[in-house]
């Protein structure tokens, strides 16, 4: 008996490892065995120099990679999911992007930029944030293919009507973080101006997790609706009257004497007469625009009245008035404000538009 004993172990084993081996193929075949690759380009954001020695990886896997050959980098046999794409460069701002594998995926050219770099000019934006990353946020990158769901707003307290988002859209979005410079690409954004907070998704998920506003620098993202960008710089970066500003401004018009606004949201309680059955019967959140231009990042009110205004662009000041009264521009209106600063800008050498058209929201 002992004997017999001996000899059926070894095929038991033999038969156990058979099944195991059975199952794992039949789990693989479930889940289908297709596998793809994801490629792309790195170049300097600086010198349009092409980057080498890069290291690619998906975050949480061991999928991984290192850019060669003029900055090119591929990654390959990666399995249909969602992944976090990092890109880690010597002397280089991280990057982060969502990518969403289902077939294979060719990012094209992605733009890094050197650790610490700041923007020679007085302009609002960091370079950065104007790179050939955001235009791809329009078509282009494929982690965006598919809708924009907008995710529902939780309901509102029973007697307080409107919200604090700037925005109540999902738009597409690219994030410049203070920390270590990191650029993050392949989320929804949208800003909640009362908490000074980003609240992200991806794309068909319903999950939304919150971003201080403290810790993004500049953001840019893609209205949903009027298919063109918006920028966003951080307030910290501002001075008014020397002091550092709370919450986040929108460059309308970047160059020499850019063009930035602020919205501010604030409750307006309820004025209903019970006796006389009239008023607003419920509180409400409303929002307000205020107009500032930058000189030497400190914030100024833009003047409501054509002389001060116009004094605003130094020796300019007689061929801006006579701009404005030959076009007939109303200096009181967003639109004309927005057209008046355009112009001055433009007569710079390197000016280049940020947006096609005035949002008023």
């Amino acid at each position: 008996m002992h004997t017999r004993k001996l000899v059926l172990r070894p095929n038991l084993k033999f038969f156990i490892l058979i099944f195991i081996f059975f199952q794992q193929d039949l789990l693989i075949a479930q889940a289908g065995d297709e596998r793809y690759s994801i490629k792309g380009q790195l170049k300097d954001g600086l010198t349009e120099g092409r980057i080498n020695g890069a290291t690619i990886t998906l975050k949480e896997t061991a999928f991984a990679t290192t850019s060669m050959n003029g900055g090119n980098f591929l990654v390959e046999n990666v399995y249909n999911n969602r992944f976090i794409l990092n890109i880690n460069a010597p002397g280089y701002q991280s990057y982060q992007s969502v990518v969403n594998v289902k077939n294979d995926l060719d990012l094209g050219m992605i733009t890094l930029f050197p650790i610490g770099y700041e923007n020679p000019d007085e302009n609002a934006l960091q370079k950065t944030i104007r790179a050939t990353n955001i235009s791809e946020l329009f078509t282009k990158r494929p982690n965006f293919i598919g809708g924009n769901q907008v995710f529902g707003i939780p309901p509102e307290p029973k007697r307080l009507e409107g919200n604090f988002y700037l925005d109540v859209k999902w738009n597409k979005a690219s994030i410049l973080l203070y920390r270590d410079f990191e650029v993050l690409e392949g989320y929804y954004a949208r800003f909640n101006i009362s908490t000074n907070t980003f609240e992200l998704r991806m794309d068909e998920e319903d999950v939304v997790t919150t971003l201080p506003g403290l810790r993004v620098q500049n953001i840019v993202w893609v209205d949903e609706v009027a298919n063109v960008p918006r920028y966003f710089v951080n307030g910290m970066d501002l001075k008014d009257n020397g002091v550092p500003v709370s919450g986040f401004f929108e460059v309308l018009v970047d160059g020499q004497v850019p063009l930035v606004r602020r919205t501010i949201a604030s409750i307006r309680e309820s004025n209903y007469n019970e006796a006389l059955m009239v008023g607003e019967r419920n509180d409400q959140i409303k929002k307000r625009n205020t107009y500032y231009y930058l000189k030497d990042k400190n914030i100024h009110k833009v003047p409501n009245r054509r002389r001060k205004l116009v004094s605003v662009f130094d020796e300019h000041t007689e061929k801006m008035e006579n701009f404005i009264k030959e076009n007939s521009i109303n200096v009181k209106t967003p639109s004309g404000l927005f057209v008046v600063f355009t112009h001055y800008n433009s007569m710079f050498e390197g000016y280049e538009p940020l947006i096609p058209k005035l949002l008023d929201d």
